[in-house]
């Protein structure tokens, strides 16, 4: 699935390198709430080397390339120049002059053709990485159980996923081998747990007309103390007045199920319109969703989600 869903299920030793039965998506959403689970999630990999790689992704990107270590990671932003988000994106450093970008599924080419529109003569060369896969470990216990695994499989690059909610460590190779005793979760349950956390992907919450503090994305991905970078002037600008946007993310809920595409109504006025929508495995709220919602109706509030053929109430809240 684009931006952050499962690619696959495996339920034998050895396929994807992970194990086990299958628990069903009430099961495997309380692994990823309280214990750690395993998905496999669909990315593209590029790779970046060449002797000027990281001063070129130093003033492409929004976070400090160069403070980050062998072997770190940092979740950084791909902007056009007039600020609007082109790719949220992990910076892996492997080496001095080596790096790696992972983005979601279907955006590589799209990010990997914005890179080279400003490369002129950089002493550096892109490309999409094939056939590589990503097994995520999320959940409260995700560090620890990759912490003790011995062998997370030949060529296996392991970079920490930070952000709040659905914090974890993914494996990123040609054959990544998960932990043992994890539960392996499917879409459904990590798609709730997304939603939950405010985790945007792209073509949902993220295209080429998503300001990043409007997202949510800023804290995480954006360094402030680094020097100029493409895309700079509106980030810097909006937070300069305490970051004021015209919408933001919400969170949204709902006792029924309301699809992707709904728009909210309070009262008789449109306040904005959901991006994602995934029932919650297990419990109530039924269905849990993100919303792009005016400013002119903070939350939290009361809410009705309309579309096509149906209606519900809803409760909208900050993340």
């Amino acid at each position: 699935g684009r931006g952050g869903g499962s690619d696959a299920r495996a339920t034998d030793q050895g396929a994807g390198g992970m194990s086990g039965t299958d628990p069903g998506p009430a099961a495997e959403y309380a692994a990823l709430v309280g214990d750690a689970g395993v998905v496999e999630l669909a990315r593209d990999v590029l790779a970046v080397a060449g002797p000027e790689a990281e001063s070129y992704l130093q003033g492409q990107l929004s976070q400090d390339v160069a403070g980050l270590a062998p072997g770190e990671s940092a979740l950084s932003l791909l902007l056009e120049p007039q600020g609007k988000v082109d790719a949220l994106l992990r910076v892996i450093r492997r080496g001095p002059d080596e790096f790696l970008l992972d983005t979601d599924a279907g955006f590589g080419a799209a990010t990997l053709a914005r890179l080279g529109r400003f490369k002129l003569r950089t002493k550096v060369d892109m490309a999409l990485v094939d056939g590589w896969r990503t097994l995520a470990v999320r959940g409260p216990r995700a560090e620890a159980a990759v912490a003790a695994h011995a062998d997370p499989g030949p060529g296996t690059v392991v970079a920490a996923f930070p952000w709040p909610g659905i914090g974890g460590v993914d494996l990123l190779g040609p054959d990544p081998v998960a932990p043992p005793g994890l539960t392996v979760c499917g879409p459904a349950a990590y798609e709730a747990r997304r939603i939950e956390a405010g985790l945007p992907v792209m073509g949902r919450e993220l295209d080429e007309g998503t300001i990043p503090e409007e997202a949510g994305v800023v804290a995480l991905s954006v360094s402030f103390t680094k020097g100029c970078y493409t895309g700079q002037e509106l980030v810097a600008r909006i937070d300069s007045r305490g970051g004021n946007v015209a919408r933001r993310l919400r969170a949204v809920t709902g006792a029924a199920g309301f699809p992707a595409g709904s728009v909210l109504w309070v009262e008789d006025r449109e306040a904005g319109r959901v991006t994602s929508a995934a029932p919650r495995p297990g419990g109530e709220p039924a269905t849990v969703a993100l919303a792009y919602v005016k400013r002119a109706f903070p939350p939290p509030l009361e809410a009705e989600a309309r579309w096509e053929g149906g209606r519900c109430a809803v409760t909208v809240s900050a993340l």
